[in-house]
């Protein structure tokens, strides 16, 4: 009988930690209200306030991949997904933390289902944690799905390389006036 007593002791104790944590996590989380406009595959704007979908990170809007040889704008057709995702229906975002940038880091719902699976699935966007979404991904990369009909560079890569060209072309260029002996 003692046994019996402390396990339902013990049950109740956890089932008041998961009651605490629902509402701990249901306060730091504000729904946000549209109308929503798309800035790119994972960006979105509702007024002045940006808001960054959060475990997904698609092709940046310059960005280019490649399929059966030819050379698309993948960044533009990740915008595009995520427009058509965002016109099906009600979109319900929610909320609470922040980007290094301020964007607000949110989850959206439309019909049921998450605005950042749907762009996973779709193979316009790729996750980025260890478990969320990755069904979702590996389901895109067997189908071959938007980006991975082809070749492309993972968005975080492609924006690291962008990068590095920028500070090269700039220390490249001061190198060229330095070396150029016009300042003297």
């Amino acid at each position: 009988m003692g046994r019996f007593k402390d396990s339902v002791l013990t049950l109740c104790f956890l089932f008041l930690l998961v009651l605490i944590a629902a509402r701990l996590q249901s306060e730091g989380s504000n729904p946000v209200t549209g109308p929503f406009r798309v800035v790119d595959g994972d960006t979105l704007a509702a007024g002045a306030e940006r808001l960054r979908l959060v475990g997904i990170d698609a092709p940046e809007l310059d960005q280019t991949c490649e399929r059966d040889g030819q050379v698309w704008d993948c960044g533009q057709e990740a915008k595009a997904a995520l427009q058509r995702m965002m016109a099906r229906g009600a979109v319900e975002c929610r909320g609470g933390d922040r980007d290094r940038y301020g964007r607000l880091l949110v989850n959206c719902l439309a019909e049921g289902r998450t605005i950042e699976g749907e762009m996973v699935r779709s193979g316009m966007a790729v996750a980025t944690g260890l478990i969320t979404y990755r069904s979702e991904q590996i389901e895109a990369e067997t189908d071959r799905r938007g980006i991975w009909a082809g070749s492309f560079t993972m968005p975080a890569q492609w924006r690291r390389e962008r990068k590095l060209e920028q500070e090269g072309n700039g220390f490249l260029s001061g190198m060229q006036d330095l070396l150029s002996l016009e300042w003297l």
